[in-house]
């Protein structure tokens, strides 16, 4: 095809990089039945065929887990689960026994869960594309159909598709899907996940113009800038592909610590869920951990663990930046259960709108034990180790608020903190860092909650973005309180793990920036290539532009990246 016929489309780049390869579409999904019965006789068949299938697919989604690392594992796993639901698997039976085939019954069950898990949001929201693959798999297997989902290519390929289930994206091999493409998704999807773990490309959110392009289809794909250009000129795009692997070798070859071309310091921490992920991020480029989320262990408990047990696994995270000395921290996030990350021993009520309700901090209000087991708990696990730890309260917003949670952590001598995710917070900033000791921001709920745009929407990308002017100016409000009171003001959040961004941030003050360990090397390379007062004046710029892609072209002019 003529270079003529070239065009671009645009999505939301989450993983930088230049990919030249013609594209390859996921394996299509099986016609899905809009009916179907059985007699009675057939019934107690018909659900054997269903508990076969199911056992089939499990067996598929674990085996693949098994040859998989990391993140990819993990989602296989926990999807192998959901297959075997025993809701789902209930629901499906109660419709066969009254008469539906299996294969409608399926469809009519995980619809149902679908629409649930919908109206639930955050993370259930984010479980419905896992739902929808477990759905077609199940389908695929009765009807003796190949299972939907990746093509195992033979050569390089841009892999398209409306959206990818962890299914799909995990044990995928790199050197032959060099890029990720999809319709729908977000900053925070597996699909992004992922790719990160993988090292490469990805955009998502393009929409329905990604349909434009068909199989076979050469295109380059930029996920820094967040494009996909179909029938580019070959020898530009190689070149551009040239250019990302010089980029990606630097990357590689960083070494900390922080710090901007003319000295100025900013600590790099990492986001870790557990112990092994602390002892990863260790052996790295991290100065310590500015996020451990603490929910991630409980998730799944059917009680709430006792203080020794939450103890041992506060301590595996703790020890290995045990001895290090200097400005080494490591910050502990106090459960952010709630909304879309219910605990069953926190009893709480389902909810209209559960990401404004009892969440965070506020499941204290009427299970007080839950925080003040997890106080005595963390006081337990930094015995005799040589780390300093620092506890922060999610969802905080209110002064009084912060300095209830901050008696709490004083009577155990842990040093206390809140997290800056309710916009009332930022703009209150000084009174209520007058009573604790850091500030660490949550970029992904402040913008949400800023923006009033449900942060998995992939429908409010645009809004969702933390280059918005507005978000950037309360991440300003906290940084500057934090520089009037001499109190350390970091960011966990997704907008850390931007590069550029992160430069912005440092010049609006930030301290420390925290993301996945995968992440720090490309932040701490663009850092030392620019200085303060380029940060500076890059922040000054984004603040005051209109919108976020003005507010991201100055800044990146400025900082020449």
């Amino acid at each position: 095809m003529a270079v003529a016929d070239s065009f671009i489309i645009s999505g939301a780049g989450v993983v930088a990089g230049a990919a030249y390869a013609p594209v390859l579409r996921v394996q299509p999904r099986p016609q899905l039945p809009s009916g179907g019965s059985v007699t009675d006789d057939e019934k107690e068949g018909e659900i054997k065929n269903f508990t076969d299938a199911v056992a089939t697919v499990q067996d598929i989604l674990l085996n693949k887990a098994e040859k998989s690392k990391g993140h990819a594992k993990e989602v296989l796993t926990a999807t192998a689960q959901l297959t075997a639901d025993r809701g789902l698997t209930r629901a499906v039976k109660k419709l066969i026994q009254h008469g539906d085939a299996a294969d409608w019954a399926i469809v009519q069950a995980t619809d149902n869960l679908v629409t649930q898990f919908e109206r639930l949001g955050g993370l259930y929201a984010e479980r419905t594309t896992d739902l929808r693959d477990i759905r077609d798999r199940l389908i695929a297997e009765l009807h003796g159909e190949p299972a939907p989902g990746v093509p195992e290519p033979t050569e390089p390929i841009v892999l398209l598709a409306e959206d990818l289930a962890p299914a799909d994206t995990a044990g995928l091999d790199p050197e032959l899907t060099v890029a990720l493409v999809t319709e729908l998704g977000g900053k925070t999807s597996h699909t992004a996940i992922i790719a990160r773990q993988l090292g490469i490309p990805c955009i998502v959110s393009v929409g329905k113009a990604l349909r434009q392009i068909k199989n076979g289809t050469p295109v380059l794909v930029d996920g820094a800038a967040g494009t996909i250009q179909a029938n580019p000129d070959p020898g530009k795009a190689k070149a551009a592909v040239a250019n990302s692997r010089e980029y990606l070798n630097r990357v590689r070859q960083w070494r900390g610590p922080g710090r901007t071309a003319d000295g100025y310091s900013e600590q790099l921490l990492a986001n870790v869920g557990n112990g092994s992920a602390a002892e990863a991020a260790a052996k790295g480029e991290s100065e310590g951990i500015g996020l451990f989320r603490t929910e991630l262990c409980f998730l799944n408990a059917p009680e709430e663990p006792t203080v020794a047990e939450q103890a041992e696994i506060y301590r595996s995270v703790l020890a290995p930046y045990a001895g290090r000395g200097g400005h080494t921290h490591v910050v502990i996030r106090t459960l952010d259960a709630g909304s879309d990350k219910p605990l069953a021993f926190a009893n709480f009520e389902a909810e209209e709108n559960p990401a404004l309700g009892v969440r965070g901090l506020r499941l204290a209000k009427d299970n007080p034990n839950l925080l003040s087991h997890q106080l005595d708990a963390i006081a337990e696990a930094k015995n005799g180790l040589d780390v300093d730890v620092w506890v922060m309260a999610p969802m905080v917003a209110t002064v009084s608020e912060a300095r209830s949670f901050a008696a709490e952590c004083r009577k155990r001598d842990l040093w206390p903190g809140v997290m800056v995710e309710v916009p009332a917070v930022a703009l209150k900033a000084d009174q209520v860092l007058s009573e604790v000791e850091f500030f660490s921001i949550g970029t992904n709920d402040l913008t949400q909650y800023a923006m009033a745009s449900d942060r998995l929407s992939p429908h409010l990308t645009e809004l969702n973005d933390p280059w918005q002017p507005a978000v950037l100016s309360l991440i300003q409000m906290a940084a500057q309180a934090g520089l009037k009171a001499n109190k350390p003001v970091g960011v966990c959040g997704e907008a850390a793990a931007d590069p550029v961004l992160a430069c912005v941030l440092t010049g609006l003050g930030i301290t420390s920036l925290s993301m996945a360990a995968p992440a720090l090397p490309a932040v701490g390379l663009q850092l030392g290539e620019v200085t303060i007062a380029q940060c500076r004046q890059a922040a000054a710029a984004a603040v005051s532009a209109p919108d976020a892609v003005t507010a991201r072209t100055k800044a990146a002019t400025i900082l020449g990246a």
